[in-house]
């Protein structure tokens, strides 16, 4: 009992710091006050709990992948890592541009995602983790799903202040986000990296199907949606190239695309682990 509350530590610790940090940048940046609106940069002491959040919460997703002596995953499990993956990639953001702003949408999610590996334990052990090829699809497939996540958290950001400033109503929490054109700029340079990384993801999976998962490549509704949110983005990158898209063109693309792109694994592990009980 003792090892298993210890192994489940990281996580709850990681999400009460999260959600303290959540509530924190939505007191400081998002809460209406009767003082003047004014930007509060970021503070290094922020940034530095932020950081100790991550390496905690990085300790325990090692521990619960690796710790068996194998590869052990699961559908919380990619949920917590791709949020952890999310709040660094805003982390290292932040010390070239604004994040302050984005934080208390971020955090709260991260943290009810720390907490998936403790309310659902189901995991199974993962064959072939050891090969190259399966540590190249993974790491690429992973950084996909972190950085498509931070593309739909950022869509919904940039709606939330288009919106606003198309009613003409300058809040603490609109005045606390990054200009729209350089939100959108940020936008498509994550799109872009997960969009590469995504193709590497599939490639691998095409190309490396008896290394890493010891079988060819089977063409099932996983495999399927999988190439459909390919296209989507595909199709948003191009039309951004060719025809110049942006604005709630380009967000809707991007909140399709990363729908499509959960349901290919989240949607089918969640169902598999925790509705029908299999691992």
């Amino acid at each position: 009992m003792a090892d298993i509350l210890l192994h489940l530590l990281p996580h709850i610790v990681s999400a009460l710091l999260y959600a303290a940090l959540g509530f924190h940048f939505w007191r400081t940046r998002w809460r209406e006050t009767n003082k003047p609106l004014a930007t509060l940069p970021m503070q290094t002491w922020e940034r530095a709990a932020i950081a100790g959040a991550l390496a905690l919460h990085g300790a325990g997703l090692y521990d619960g992948l690796f710790g068996a002596g194998g590869m052990r995953f699961s559908f919380s499990f990619a949920l917590a890592l791709m949020l952890w993956l999310a709040v660094f990639i805003y982390w290292l953001e932040s010390f070239r541009a604004r994040m302050d702003g984005l934080q208390p949408m971020v955090l709260p999610l991260a943290a009810a995602c720390a907490l998936l590996p403790v309310l659902f334990p189901q995991v199974r052990m993962i064959a072939h983790a050891g090969s190259w090829g399966f540590k190249l699809h993974f790491l690429a497939a992973m950084l996909a799903y972190s950085l498509f996540t931070l593309s739909a958290l950022h869509a919904v950001f940039m709606s939330f202040a288009e919106r606003k400033l198309h009613q003409r109503s300058l809040t603490k929490s609109l005045a606390s986000l990054p200009p729209i054109l350089t939100m959108e700029a940020l936008l498509f340079r994550m799109i872009i990296v997960a969009f590469a990384s995504l193709t590497i993801a599939l490639g691998s999976g095409l190309l490396f199907s008896e290394e890493i998962f010891g079988k060819a490549m089977v063409l099932d509704h996983k495999t399927l949606f999988a190439f459909a949110s390919w296209g989507i983005f595909a199709a948003l990158l191009a039309g951004r190239h060719a025809y110049g898209w942006r604005g709630r063109v380009a967000l809707r693309w991007t909140l399709a695309g990363f729908m499509v792109l959960v349901l290919a694994y989240i949607g089918s592990r969640f169902v598999a682990e925790v509705i029908l009980g299999r691992t």
